[in-house]
């Protein structure tokens, strides 16, 4: 299993675009995947979930991948948040 602590750093946070495109990356891999914030966990691979989080711009977020090509996804997910879901553009 794969840990990365990561940061929300978009100016509107985990909103529906940038939680689309998090579970767009993460649907590509095979691992199971999932956040924790705010004393919730939930499956990072459902949008539902991902947006019950409510994580705004400052949210401090754990990431956990368990699988086969888990190394691949945490840092596809990784480069999302740094990248901030490619919204600066």
């Amino acid at each position: 299993m794969i840990e990365r602590d990561l940061t929300v750093t978009n100016r509107l946070g985990l909103h529906a675009r940038a939680t689309a495109k998090l579970v767009q990356v993460l649907s590509a891999f095979r691992s199971n995947a999932t956040l924790v914030a705010k004393g919730r966990e939930i499956n990072a691979k459902s949008i539902m979930g991902v947006m019950l989080l409510a994580a705004g711009q400052g949210t401090q977020v754990k990431l956990r991948v368990e699988g086969e090509d888990e190394v691949a996804a945490a840092d596809a997910v990784a480069s999302l948040f740094d990248r901030r879901f490619d919204e600066d553009s």
